[in-house]
């Protein structure tokens, strides 16, 4: 009886997953078939913030949501409709990440944003501006998206002509997703193109708020990871996926879970990761918009090579800026 229970809690807690990604699919369908009669940035303001959400919940079925099944987890959420990124390489390089030792190290953390101080200081000084610019969170939302379509098309097409099989299936897997979109604006969609380009690449940049300071660098592995308390509109579209530190410690647990799991363990969570907190997003765009929240160069990597990172002038000391943030 008790298993019986179990399995009804399951599917009964799997269920907002799957209401939203029906209504996911569902406003993309009415967004792309009446945009010819919405203005041009409701249209976008609309379809942005449901490729945001598709995101999201794509980020939730790689780890194991809402079945048990992973093939039928991937197949939910095959279609292509951000355009850029392909589902498996997602998939294949988040799992990665997740083993949480190796944290921001840019050989083996696939999502870290540090660089191996030897190669930076290798860098012409244009193009250490630009990482810089990169490292506030305007850069990282106007040329963030960009830079990564860049350097991950490149160098799997590099490992992908190596004959790595994993990342040439992966690019074929991300063409079929893409067939139904395509269909779908061909025949019924009435959304102009440029329109969609528009708002795929404005969904990215979305998305790298999300990303922008989710970790950062330091010798403990549970001082890395961030808690964004936030409940308003980004947190919704990002699946609470703010609440990281939460995320790290248990990938499993379902997206509407983890600021109740916060809640109920909050000192706890802000000890193991040192007070990495912010109260909102609008505390972060307020410390970072111009700020650089980490220099570009790995500090710790720089600090085992006996030197010192050389920091931008508008870089922000992270602890001295939280000081006066810390939830009381």
């Amino acid at each position: 009886m008790s298993k019986i229970n179990f399995q009804k809690f399951k599917t009964l807690d799997e269920l907002p997953s799957l209401a939203l990604l029906s209504i996911c699919y569902a406003g993309y369908a009415i967004i792309t078939i009446h945009a010819v009669d919405l203005d041009v940035w409701i249209s976008i303001a609309f379809l942005v913030s449901i490729l945001v959400l598709h995101s999201s919940l794509q980020h939730e079925f790689i780890h194991g949501h809402p079945f048990s099944n992973k093939m039928l987890n991937d197949l939910l959420v095959i279609p292509s409709i951000g355009l850029f990124v392909p589902y498996l390489r997602f998939k294949d390089l988040h799992l990665k990440h997740h083993y949480d030792p190796n944290l921001t190290d840019p050989y083996v953390d696939p999502e870290s944003n540090f660089m191996d101080p030897e190669k930076w200081y290798q860098l012409s000084k244009w193009r250490q501006a630009l990482g810089n610019f990169n490292n506030t969170l305007i850069g990282r939302m106007l040329i963030g998206p960009f830079s990564d379509i860049l350097w991950y098309y490149g160098k799997d097409a590099l490992e992908g002509l190596k004959g790595d099989q994993r990342i040439a299936f992966s690019y074929i897997h991300h063409l079929f997703g893409l067939m139904p979109v395509f269909a779908w604006h061909m025949s019924v969609s009435s959304m102009p193109l440029w329109i969609y380009l528009i708002a795929a690449y404005l969904a990215m940049s979305v998305l790298k708020v999300r990303t922008f300071l989710e970790h950062t660098a330091h010798e403990r592995i549970g001082f890395r990871t961030v808690v964004i308390e936030d409940r308003g509109l980004l947190a919704l579209l990002f699946l609470n996926n703010n609440y990281h530190a939460v995320h790290h410690s248990n990938p499993r647990l379902t997206w509407h879970r983890l600021p109740e799991e916060f809640n109920k363990h909050r000192a706890e969570f802000l000890h193991r990761n040192d007070g990495y907190w912010f109260k909102s997003y609008w505390n972060v765009f307020r410390l970072y918009f111009f700020n650089i929240k980490d220099p570009v160069p790995h500090p710790l990597m720089e600090k085992s090579h006996g030197g010192t990172v050389t920091l931008p002038s508008n870089f922000s000391d992270d602890k001295k800026l939280q000081s006066t943030n810390l939830p009381k």
